[in-house]
Parts: structure tokens; sequence; C-alpha cells
């Protein structure tokens, strides 16, 4: 009798914890519920609809779809969000690791160097992005700069269609570094130094145990960094908006902002619903495809 009246009050502490974590979670699941997953189901279903925003949504089937491989704007957008992933990940892996490698490596004021580096990310990106392009102007510092070196034929920067988004990516890159850097700095606080040790006694230099010790242990940091890069990339609609807004032409128009302008600025919330559901896919096929490659090593 005494062991099954200890399983009922057992049962009940059981119960009464989870009602209670239930009630922590729910105001989180409420809040991811309303503003993620009803926007998220709703944007699947209005991609296979015609719909301005006033009028009754008219169901297309899979003509949005179809339509956007024949939609010039998007495909030059497409092609862009592409060329800016591939521009600005790598660089930002290379350089956020180089930095982190010579900050622990005991310089003179590495924290004030870290607290610097790291400054960028914690400033809000319109305000970055609003300085830059006073650096990008005309008359700016950079040209300044730059005639103060000799050079008569400056860029235009971001007037113009073959410098305005390589200089996105440049204030990207800036921008990215410092947060990555940290990232980096913990995963080197966590190799062994004995591997060092080691590798120092049979003979290797400084690159090589950065290639054959540092890389390879950081793996797993890496492989986080290059995921939340290429998300992040592929999401990028800020700095451009603020920047270029898309110009000159059609240079600097990347993904979200054509999801922008299609819902926004035209009323076409099935084609823009159609844009964004492609994005998804993008990002996931990217995604697993680099899941599978960390499983494979």
């Amino acid at each position: 009798m005494r062991s099954s009246a200890k399983q009922v009050q057992s049962n009940r502490v059981i119960n009464r914890n989870r009602k209670t974590a239930f009630f922590f979670l729910l105001p989180n699941f409420l809040g991811f519920a309303i503003f993620t997953l009803v926007p998220v189901v709703w944007a699947i279903g209005l991609s296979f609809t015609k719909w301005d925003g006033s009028s009754a949504p008219i169901f297309v089937g899979l003509r949005n779809y179809i339509h956007l491989f024949q939609y010039s704007s998007f495909t030059i957008a497409f092609w862009n969000t592409v060329v800016y992933t591939i521009g600005t990940v790598p660089l930002i892996i290379l350089f956020s690791l180089v930095m982190a490698v010579v900050l622990d490596s005991g310089i003179k004021f590495s924290s004030p160097l870290r607290a610097a580096f790291f400054f960028p990310h914690i400033s809000s990106i319109v305000a970055i992005s609003v300085v830059w392009q006073f650096l990008y102007a005309k008359n700016g510092v950079l040209n300044d700069f730059l005639r103060a070196l000799g050079f008569v034929n400056v860029p235009a920067w971001l007037s113009d269609a073959h410098w305005a988004l390589p200089s996105v990516m440049i204030m990207i890159i800036w921008k990215g570094i410092g947060y990555y850097m940290i990232i980096y700095l913990a995963g080197l606080r966590s190799i062994d130094h004995s591997l060092y040790e080691a590798a120092t006694l049979d003979g290797c230099n400084g690159f090589r145990s950065f290639i054959h010790i540092t890389v390879p242990q950081l793996r797993p940091v890496t492989f986080y960094i290059s995921v939340m890069c290429i998300i992040n990339s592929f999401q990028v609609f800020t700095p451009v908006y603020i920047m270029t807004k898309g110009g000159p032409g059609r240079a600097t128009t990347v993904l979200v902002l054509q999801i922008f302008t299609d819902a926004f600025e035209n009323f076409k919330f099935g084609i823009a619903s159609a844009e964004a559901m492609v994005l998804f896919l993008c990002i996931l096929v990217v995604t697993l495809i680099q899941f599978k490659g960390q499983k494979d090593i």
C-alpha cells in the first residue's frame, strides 16, 4: 500500500511539473505560432494565388512558380544573391579565423583590439549603412584618400553598376568579421595545447601547425559559422535597401529586396510569396548539403 501511495504521489508531482513547464513554454509557443508559424503557412497558401491585398485571392496553382523563371527581375535578384554569398562568406570566415589566431597568440593590446573589432557587430546596421554611404560618396573620405594617393579615376562606388554590389559586400565583410572572430577565439581556447607542443617537437613551424592542427580542430566551429553566414547572406536586405535600394538599375537587387518590392510596392503578394518559398528552399538545400558534407568528413 505504501509503495502504491508513493507511486500515486510521484505521478502527481510529475504531472504538476509538466503543467508548470507547459505554462512557462506557452508564452514563447504562442509568440512563435502567431508571428512565425501562421505567417509561414499563410505565405505558402498565398504562393498558389493571385492577390493584390484588397480583392479576394484567386487560386492559380503553380502559375506563380512558373512565372518566376520567366521573370527577369527575379532571375537577376537570385544571381545577385548567389554572387553576394560567394563573395562574402569565404572572406568572412578567412579573415575572422586569421584575426582570432593573431589575437590568441598573445600580442599586446589584444583585449582592446578584440573589443574594437567586435564593436561593428553590436552597432546598428542602419547607422553603419548610412556611414558607409557617406564614405562611398563621390567626394567622400574614401575617394579623397584615393586621390591623395595619386589615383585620378576613382570609382563611383554605389553609383557604378560594376562597383555597387562589391561595395556593399566590403561593408558586410567588415561588419561580420568581429562577431565570428569571437566564436573562433572560443574555439581556439578549447584546443589542447599539447598538440602544438608535440608538433613543435616534430619540427613543425607555426604555419604547418595552423594547417594541420588549428584548422582541423576548428572544423565544427567553421561548419557552424559557414551555415550562419550563408543563411544571413541569402537574407540580406537592410544594407542594400539603405545604401542602393537595389540600384543602379538592378545591380544590387537581392532576393529579399525583390520580395519586398513585389509585395509592398507592386502589391503582387502571390508572386512575392512564391519568391519567399524559393528562398526558403534554397536555404534549406544549402544547409542540408552542408550537414551532409560535415557528416562525411
